[in-house]
């Protein structure tokens, strides 16, 4: 397996369903020079009032964006959505409609990224990426109806709202904020926590930087369970210029006692956990071990990192959490020939090789939204110095808020995998 870079979330966003990648300029529009930051948006109360069920009715409020400056100004809608739970939401999880008041008639359609909701809207007849024009010193008003699919996870609760634009048109003092849909029955949130630790030699006594052995740990919390099955892929990087597949390190997963070998080819993919996995669940274990193979070009002992990352096997595959686990490796260790001694006498002395550290040890790191009811909490879960940090992957709208001025949410398309480093993924 290669190491793999990740790529930038601003370098590209995902077309709708059937359309190939495109470049952020293809849909953002470019900046209004000294008219951006101008709008201003507000959100009535949503009726009928009370709580949300899955399947059940649906809720409507006001949308209504104000442009108070003396020029016309676009806007390019973007509502984000945020569950509060474990699971990632699937297009069909939540229903979405934009209708235009005083605003021209209107289309809407959902757009995923970094496992979590956002919703669109734009001009009927138009591009997707077609803004709306807001006159000066006027107003336009939308109606945004909100609602639960039947297939709603059952271990996510309140669904909250946030609507922005995706061009940066929103004046600071102009952020109408959150609103958030009770959801009935109302549940206990909970997380996916996954951590790696017990990082040893292996037991069939190999050379001890030239074989580890280590656990791949996964435990829910909280109310319900994931719907839909959860996929597992590794991913390395090698702390030097060269690869891991030059380094020849291969990667195992022991199943009914037997240690088989993982498939680079399909990105090192652990068998799925099947859905219904939840806190009744209890705690599920993978016992992993990577070796360095006899092709190996690595010539000293070299930091590695192993990165499990988990997401939905389908639909929505964004990665929402994952565990990371940094420890050494090296080549099999080759006698050193004996050379003269400086005095020329027949004594020789063999040269030594330098000792190998055992030591090891891992972490991860969760990325938190500014709206997030989970953040990113970590355990530290280890094995004397060797372990790793856990991740609290409860966060599903990971990096969302961060990039409301730069990034434009994928809108369909396949979901994209990363490796080494959490991916900022654009998908639908």
């Amino acid at each position: 397996m290669s190491a793999r870079i990740t790529a930038a979330a601003t370098a590209v966003v995902a077309a709708v369903a059937g359309s190939v990648l495109m470049p952020l300029s293809a849909y953002a529009a470019p900046a209004e020079a000294g008219n951006q930051h101008a709008l201003k948006i507000t959100m009535g109360a949503p009726a009928p009032s009370g709580p949300l069920t899955r399947g059940g009715a649906a809720q409507t409020f006001e949308l209504t964006v104000a442009n108070p400056s003396d020029k016309p100004h676009s806007f390019h809608p973007w509502i984000l959505g945020t569950p509060a739970g474990a699971s990632p939401l699937q297009q069909a999880d939540v229903t979405f409609k934009v209708e235009g008041v005083t605003a021209p008639a209107t289309e809407s359609f959902i757009g995923q990224q970094d496992g979590g909701w956002q919703g669109a809207f734009h001009p009927a007849g138009k591009k997707k990426s077609e803004p709306f024009e807001i006159p000066a010193g006027g107003k336009l008003t939308w109606k945004v109806t909100i609602g639960l699919g039947k297939s709603y996870p059952t271990n996510d609760g309140d669904f909250t709202v946030h609507p922005t634009s995706y061009n940066d048109e929103v004046a600071k003092d102009g952020d109408a904020g959150s609103l958030t849909f009770k959801t009935d029955p109302a549940i206990k949130p909970g997380k996916l926590e996954t951590w790696i630790d017990q990082i040893n030699p292996c037991q069939d006594k190999t050379a001890e930087l030239q074989c580890r052995e280590m656990d791949l740990h996964y435990r829910a919390t909280g109310d319900g369970e994931f719907g839909t099955a959860l996929a597992t892929r590794l991913s390395m990087y090698l702390d030097e210029s060269i690869s891991a597949a030059d380094a020849d390190i291969q990667v195992q997963v022991q199943t009914d006692g037997q240690w088989k070998d993982l498939s680079a080819l399909d990105n090192y993919r652990l068998a799925d956990i099947p859905k219904g996995f939840g806190q009744a669940s209890g705690e599920r274990k993978v016992h992993l071990r990577t070796k360095v193979g006899p092709n190996t070009k690595l010539k000293k002992e070299t930091p590695l990192t192993l990165n499990a990352e988990i997401g939905l096997a389908e639909g929505n595959t964004s990665a929402f959490a994952d565990a990371v686990a940094k420890f050494r490796v090296a080549p099999a260790t080759t006698p050193t020939s004996p050379s003269p001694s400086p005095s020329g006498s027949a004594t020789t002395q063999p040269s030594k090789s330098p000792s190998p550290s055992a030591s090891a040890s891992a972490s991860a790191s969760a990325s938190a939204s500014a709206t997030s009811t989970t953040g990113g909490n970590t355990n530290t879960t280890g094995n004397g110095g060797s372990g790793s940090l856990a991740h609290t992957g409860a966060d599903s709208n990971t990096g969302l808020y961060a990039g409301l001025a730069a990034v434009l949410v994928g809108l369909g398309g396949a979901a994209t995998w990363l490796g080494a480093r959490r991916r900022k993924a654009v998908q639908g």
